[in-house]
């Protein structure tokens, strides 16, 4: 069954250029995984610095190989002191 995962991250006041690009090579590393079926990020319209993944995992075991990652930690360690608080993680299953 798929595991869905909806990540809000909130860059701090005047950090949003330098967090994006690190963002979108992140997308992109996790696009390349093999249990990775959907890895969108969006940005707000309405709030800069508010970036929103929307991702899609095969299952459990995916998305936990996916948090071990060279470029997960990678960006972990790019984006410290750019975030205006700790990555907010919804876990959600399909409703209809």
């Amino acid at each position: 069954m798929s595991i869905y995962l909806t990540a809000i991250i909130e860059a701090k006041t005047g950090a949003a250029n330098t967090l994006r690009p690190l963002l979108e090579t992140l997308t992109d590393a996790s696009r390349a995984e093999e249990a990775c079926i959907q890895y969108d990020l969006h940005e707000s319209v309405e709030q800069e610095g508010l970036f929103i993944f929307h991702e899609e995992w095969v299952d459990q075991p995916g998305l936990d190989l996916h948090n071990q990652q060279p470029h997960i930690h990678a960006f972990q360690k790019a984006a410290n002191g750019l975030l205006a608080r700790e990555v907010v993680l919804h876990k959600t299953r399909r409703v209809k």
